[in-house]
């Protein structure tokens, strides 16, 4: 098509406003030099529609408001949005880094990679798979990677280890909420999009329990929602938690017209 300009965007496009004390990793500062070592992100699309809309829903500028977004699905990541900027996010390298996923095993210590090498005999390849494929809610409940039934499991035939991929998952998601809240100096509203968090109020209730602290309260009636926008917390929650399903393909749309307006 000669003369139709074509637009690239990538999912790490939005984190690029985090700065070096997010995105660097501790390691010789030659690695991000040489190679490009660092923290990049991804789901940017998604966190960033979703925290404009979020923003709206306040009815606030995005300029003027501090939103967590917790990207969840079989992949996850969340971001910390300041004044409608990222400027920080779960993700890393790869996909691999965060909180636990469907199969993924989100942040561990390096060493497990060389002590399975050293000790067990895996190869790079093994350990590559493992960790990405054969770990997080999948490796710890040994059912399934899909959250629907490992719910099942856990909470009509009790099965223990589907109930305790479950604890890990909420208590990793909400330990990066609080770390989040401290990155911008309070927050406004948390975000719940994607697979899980458009369709699991379980899950959403109870990643906000114990984030009283922070203003939020889950509203048990109104979070009886799948796939649909809407408030729920609770109406003296001074800090707001809401369902957005995310669209990237709009925010794709979006910000394609914009690069070709100019």
């Amino acid at each position: 098509l000669p003369g139709v300009p074509n637009v690239a965007v990538f999912d790490t496009a939005f984190h690029q406003t985090m700065g070096p004390e997010a995105y660097l990793y501790g390691v010789p500062h030659r690695l991000y030099d040489e190679y490009g070592v660092r923290r990049y992100g991804f789901h940017g699309t998604s966190h960033k529609y979703v925290s404009q809309r979020a923003a709206a829903m306040l009815g606030k500028n995005i300029e003027d408001v501090k939103i967590i977004t917790c990207h969840l699905g079989n992949g996850c990541s969340l971001a910390a949005v300041k004044n409608g900027k990222s400027i920080d996010t779960s993700m890393g390298f790869t996909p691999l880094a965060g909180v636990m996923m469907g199969t993924r095993s989100g942040s561990i210590d390096p060493s497990v990679i060389s002590f399975l090498i050293e000790q067990h005999g895996y190869t790079i390849e093994q350990v590559d798979e493992l960790l990405n494929k054969k770990s997080g809610v999948l490796g710890i409940s040994g059912i399934s990677s899909d959250f629907r039934d490992i719910e099942d499991a856990a909470y009509k035939e009790k099965v223990h280890r589907a109930q305790l991929a479950l604890d890990i998952f909420h208590y990793k998601v909400r330990t990066t909420i609080g770390s989040y809240a401290a990155a911008m100096g309070g927050v406004d509203a948390i975000v719940f999009t994607a697979g899980v968090g458009e369709n699991g109020p379980e899950t959403r209730e109870e990643i906000l329990k114990g984030l009283e602290f922070l203003g939020v309260k889950c509203d048990t009636e109104a979070n009886k929602v799948r796939g649909k926008v809407r408030e729920i917390s609770t109406a003296d929650s001074s800090v707001k938690a809401f369902i957005i399903p995310t669209n990237e393909e709009l925010m794709i749309a979006r910000d394609t017209l914009e690069l070709i307006s100019k």
